[in-house]
């Protein structure tokens, strides 16, 4: 578990070849500051590079120990003989529990190499049940009334939000009347959160406020975030974060009849910095959301 030393600032960085987890204290490695202004790299490329090691680099919402209202939500569905889409399915973590759930799955991802890893987890016998597609979550027009369930885990991200617009727009086309769309977004507000508990415990450790200010900076790896737009940049990745109120702004432009949001709480483990210190401290979490077509 990592441990750090408020009278040094800089204790306990990260090494330079460590994985990296979307999230305050969760990305492994201390980088140049991000040009957001920057043209994005081809993100399926990028996506496909992380494909070896995406399982034990990224933060998971389907840890033992992880509060996620995802399984209620899908148990939640009352009639599951239909077609459940996957949008963005990366290396396939989730599809067994669809296929356990759900008569047929459609697994999509824009990046090849996510598509060769889920597929590697599809036993024979299930594969007559999956339909794997390689496009984007904005390219749904062949499957317009199809699919009875969507689910996007940490997949709604373009850090354009033309882009979210567009692919929330297709969600609902492709799903049927009164059609369900589940999922989980990074949250930008929960980095803020671990941001206030760092600087928090560097004060209450004798820091002054510039010290216990670039404590919680360097800890909380702001150099990858731009805060004001809910953005995030590692190892040329980009990806949207969400503020909870932006989730019916922008369903709701996209024509979602309703959002209900709520969190899916991590535990303080290795994955977050100052694990140790912050354990008697409320959870972090992402968004979870249901939406009805």
């Amino acid at each position: 578990m990592k441990r750090f030393d408020p009278a040094d600032p800089t204790s306990d960085r990260p090494a330079e070849d460590e994985g990296g987890h979307p999230g305050a204290g969760r990305t492994g490695v201390i980088g140049t500051v991000p040009k957001f202004s920057r043209k994005t790299p081809d993100q399926s490329r990028s996506w496909s590079r992380h494909a070896a090691r995406y399982d034990e680099t990224f933060l998971s919402p389907y840890g033992p120990a992880v509060r996620n209202p995802l399984w209620d939500a899908l148990d939640g569905v009352a009639d599951r003989s239909g077609t459940v889409a996957d949008l963005g399915c990366g290396t396939g973590p989730l599809l067994a529990p669809l296929l356990a759930r759900f008569g047929k799955v459609v697994a999509l991802d824009f990046a090849p190499g996510m598509l060769a890893r889920a597929r590697e987890r599809i036993g024979p016998e299930d594969l007559g049940r999956v339909t794997f597609l390689e496009r984007s979550m904005e390219d749904l027009d062949d499957l317009a009334g199809a699919i009875d369930v969507a689910v996007a885990v940490n997949s709604l991200v373009m850090p354009d939000v033309r882009r979210i617009h567009a692919a929330l727009t297709a969600v609902r086309r492709a799903l049927r009347p009164g059609g369900v769309f589940l999922g989980i977004a990074p949250s930008i507000d929960a980095i803020q959160y671990h941001t206030m508990l760092l600087y928090d415990h560097a004060l209450e450790s004798g820091l002054g406020p510039d010290e216990a200010e670039t404590f919680a900076t360097i800890h909380g790896e702001h150099r990858y975030y731009d805060f004001a737009f809910g953005r995030f940049q590692f190892r040329g990745l980009r990806q949207k974060f969400w503020q909870p109120f932006e989730f019916e702004h922008r369903f709701g432009k996209a024509g979602f009849r309703s959002v209900t949001i709520d969190r899916v709480f991590y535990p303080w483990d290795e994955n977050f910095v100052g694990a140790a210190e912050l354990a008697d401290r409320p959870p972090s979490w992402d968004w979870f959301f249901r939406a009805e077509a």
